[in-house]
């Protein structure tokens, strides 16, 4: 690896000037430095619209589907160097397995999706509409792909996860990609598209990588172009509002930071197996990535009688927890991202502290594993208590990292009020047996939350668990959580697509389309 992290832009392998120094989030020693400055990203843009875009539409949905199937193939040969990577980062072992597995599971998941569209460049939204007396005249939506490229906008903790879940569905739909991987962990995203490219398998200028600044290349998006983006809701704020976005209309959609919660059904009292689900399920969601997970549970929302329990029960779980070097075998949680991150938690704690009081665990103080807890961006688990639940800052603060806090509800309706705090979510949970909570609070929820899940003893052994985006199900959230979606089956190919609707006779709407298929039918909808 070269000291200074190149992007990938019109062809070419090339690095900016004057770069960010970006450190081992584990040793503190230099790794590399990036940035864009002295990158003709204009050019990268036009590369995209004049050669990956028509070529990628120059083939089928089949054949954009083979491409990913072959493309997953090609780096899960190469999953051991990303681990050995990712450690860097401060992830662990099976934290570089969830990104990295992850990822290439979203490709191999949209391939299969792929497979089961026609072997067109066009699909047919629905079935032709009588829009006459007669049966002279029809109409009928069209879909195809946008003209433009999609420019993916990627957080720092899930350096392979986050681009693929973006690249796959743009692909799929014949879109050309410029991603743009936070600087933290861009090195990560850097090996895996110089490992993209080198294969092959995509068509010139289909896929762009830019480490550093992509403000230059904003400025000249157009209507066809696209914007994804995942991050703080500051910054999505700061995007959505952007001349270009409002004046070109721009495709916009944002995957924001979020107050999560998990919601402890009443019936689920200690030494129910609801219970011990619950406090298992915290803690992984606390220690996975040490925390920094968008879906990551921050608020711990259970009846008041069972307080005292859940406290006592996850604080002796999380005083268990060994935090070191991730390449240590013992170690069950790393390092944040860097050190920056660590003072920003930091910073988080102290906020909440004014709502809440710590009952397990020191923002300040940690013993890692084989590591030097000042070199390194160590932060041990910490687990608060809001003894009056209707404070603001638990519901207006977020620790991106090892924490949550939890708060007792009077009824399952407060608990609902208290979930809707967070102004807009990415994931819920509801852990409970009775069917009577799960469906009250499951009505309660949906407003407010993109994804909720119930779980109890029955799907337990099955459950992908509170914080796992799937690539059939939408992610994304209302308010806070940004307002968009992403994954969701074809619902996130649909972001790339643009539909029309055509009139004419029927006889002249069925030669339009060479093999036509209805989406409503692959999505099992009417």
């Amino acid at each position: 690896m070269t000291t200074a992290l190149e992007s990938y832009v019109a062809g070419r392998w090339v690095a900016g000037d004057d770069g960010v120094p970006v450190a081992d989030a584990v040793t503190g020693e230099h790794v590399v430095t990036v940035s864009s400055s002295g990158l003709d990203l204009v050019a990268g843009l036009g590369h995209a619209w004049r050669a990956g875009g028509p070529a990628l539409r120059g083939l089928t949905f089949r054949e954009r589907a083979g491409m990913l199937t072959a493309l997953a193939t090609q780096l899960r040969e190469h999953r051991p160097h990303y681990y050995a990577l990712s450690h860097r980062t401060g992830a662990t072992t099976a934290d570089a397995k969830v990104d990295v597995d992850g990822g290439i599971a979203v490709l191999s998941a949209y391939a299969a999706l792929g497979a089961d569209l026609p072997d067109d460049t066009v699909l047919t939204v629905d079935a032709p509409q009588r829009l006459s007396r007669g049966t002279g005249f029809a109409g009928q939506h069209l879909a195809t792909p946008r003209l433009g490229v999609a420019v993916q906008i990627n957080a720092y903790n899930f350096p392979v996860w986050g681009m693929l879940e973006k690249l796959a569905p743009a692909l799929l739909a014949g879109v050309a990609s410029i991603v743009k991987p936070a600087t933290p962990t861009a090195y990560v995203t850097e090996r895996v598209v110089r490992d993209i490219v080198a294969s092959g398998l995509l068509p010139d200028g289909a896929l762009q990588l830019v480490c550093g600044s992509i403000t230059n290349l904003l400025d000249h998006l157009g209507p066809q172009d696209s914007i994804a983006f995942t991050g703080s809701a500051t910054t999505a704020a700061r995007l959505r509002a952007a001349p270009v976005v409002v004046r070109e209309a721009v495709r916009f959609t944002a995957e924001a930071d979020s107050l999560n919660c998990s919601i402890l059904g009443p019936d689920a009292a200690p030494g129910t197996a609801e219970f011990d689900l619950y406090v298992e399920q915290l803690v992984v969601e606390m220690t996975v990535k040490a925390g920094q997970k968008c879906t990551a549970i921050r608020r711990a929302i259970v009846p008041q009688k069972h307080l005292d329990a859940v406290l006592d029960a996850v604080s002796g779980r999380l005083a268990q927890v060994v935090v070191g070097h991730p390449a240590s075998a013992q170690v069950q949680m790393g390092a944040l991202a860097g050190l920056e991150q660590r003072d920003d938690v930091r910073s988080a704690i102290t906020a909440l502290t004014r709502g809440a009081r710590i009952v397990s665990g020191d923002p300040d103080k940690v013993d890692p594993v084989d590591a030097d807890a000042e070199r390194g961006a160590f932060l041990g688990p910490v687990l608060l208590h809001a003894s009056d639940p209707d404070a603001a800052e638990p519901h207006d603060v977020e620790a991106f990292g090892p924490v949550s806090t939890v708060m007792g509800y009077r009824s399952v309706a407060h608990a609902g009020e208290l979930a809707a705090r967070g102004r807009g979510s990415l994931a819920a949970s509801v852990v409970t047996a009775d069917d009577n909570t799960a469906r009250d609070l499951v009505r309660t929820l949906a407003p407010w939350h993109g994804r909720v899940l119930v779980l109890d003893t029955r799907c337990a052994a099955e459950s992908t668990g509170h914080g796992a985006p799937l690539p059939g199900l939408l992610h994304g959230g209302p308010g806070r959580a940004g307002g968009g979606a992403e994954l969701g089956g074809l619902h996130a190919v649909d972001h790339h697509l643009q539909r029309t609707a055509v009139q004419g006779s029927p006889a002249m709407l069925a030669a339009i389309q060479s093999s036509p298929a209805m989406l409503a039918a692959i999505r099992g909808t009417s």
